[in-house]
């Protein structure tokens, strides 16, 4: 059998990054896979971008990096922009917005939140006709998935229904449900059509969140104190209370 790393939403948070990756080399996981968002809100985006092309083996293209290849004008995306620099803009508009395999026996989905749509965001109080979309057929295989893992929500859980599987690795960089680092990882056989064991985990990774807060208050980024406050409490900050 062998295991997968599913990290997501880095959102340029290094020292997050950097535990995740000595957590799942404590673990002899030597396969990860990114589900996006990479840079935008934190303060190393292009150190983060660095560390995901070194360590990752598939990379897939979240809302920010469609943000931040395809939109311009902010201030936010300008100054992410300026320091990720045109080789790795470019790499990140290249990524592709799914990958799609067997193991043990399922088709495993990976995308950031939708394998057809960046913007299709689904919670686990999202009614289950839209969560279904998720396992709806791609071009590339063109059969509908028994499992799909997504990020863009930085939420991480199981859940099983109608016969399939879904789960959210969380985020590493930008935590918005509990104030640690989170990931995935699946455990099977790869590339195998035949039902074997399948395991799915979700990992919390504890991490220096005030090494984090002064390397964003030593830049000269914009919204630095929502972000601060984001990982410090773990509460998006656009959220209503």
């Amino acid at each position: 059998m062998e295991r997968i790393a599913i990290i997501s939403d880095i959102h340029g948070n290094m020292p997050a990054l950097e535990a995740v990756l000595e957590d799942i080399k404590n673990r002899n996981i030597e396969r990860i896979v990114c589900l996006g968002d990479l840079a935008g809100k934190g303060p190393s985006p292009a150190e983060s971008v660095d560390k995901i092309i070194e360590c990752c083996e598939v990379v897939i293209k979240g809302n920010w990096e469609y943000y931040l290849t395809e939109q311009e004008g902010d201030e936010i995306l300008r100054w992410h922009q300026k320091k990720l620099g045109l080789e790795r803009l470019k790499y990140m508009k290249e990524l592709p917005i799914y990958k799609e395999f067997y193991i043990s026996g399922k088709l495993l989905r990976l995308c950031h939140a939708s394998p057809n749509d960046l913007f299709h965001r689904v919670y686990l109080s999202t009614i289950q006709s839209k969560r279904m979309e998720l396992f709806e057929a791609t071009p590339t295989l063109k059969l509908e998935a028994d499992v799909v893992g997504y990020g863009d929500i930085h939420g991480a859980h199981i859940d099983n229904f109608s016969g399939k599987t879904i789960f959210n690795v969380g985020s590493v960089g930008n935590p918005l449900d509990i104030t640690q680092a989170a990931y995935g990882i699946i455990e099977g056989n790869l590339e195998d059509k035949k039902e074997r064991p399948l395991a799915i985990a979700i990992v919390r990774v504890p991490y220096d969140i005030e090494l984090a807060i002064d390397q964003a208050n030593s830049s000269d980024m914009p919204e630095k104190q929502e972000y601060i406050k984001e990982l410090k409490t773990a509460i998006f900050r656009g959220r209503k209370v």
